[in-house]
């Protein structure tokens, strides 16, 4: 299952996120979602794990404190499909 982790702070890593949900289960991927152009961490990442541990995960850490701050963990909705957006690249003169 795909887990949505928000709110974390900027400077969390891949392996804090492994080592806090590791405990519910084996972790087989985290993403932790950048910056293209700065490369610094935008707050959200998702993690991959077994079902029975992503079920556990999500509700004993959804509230929980990482770095004073109270962080969002539910199951990741599937990712919409993005138009481009022509307009914004199309001048207004």
């Amino acid at each position: 299952m795909r887990i949505y982790v928000g709110n974390l702070p900027y400077s969390v890593s891949r392996e804090q996120l492994a080592q806090l949900f590791s405990p519910f289960g084996e972790v087989a991927d985290v993403h932790v979602v950048t910056d293209r152009d700065t490369g610094r961490a935008k707050g959200f990442a998702f993690v991959e794990m077994d079902d029975a541990g992503a079920q556990k995960a999500i509700s004993q850490l959804n509230g929980s404190v990482l770095d004073d701050r109270t962080i969002t963990v539910n199951e990741a909705r599937p990712q919409t499909e993005r138009r481009d957006n022509d307009r914004a690249r199309q001048r207004r003169w």
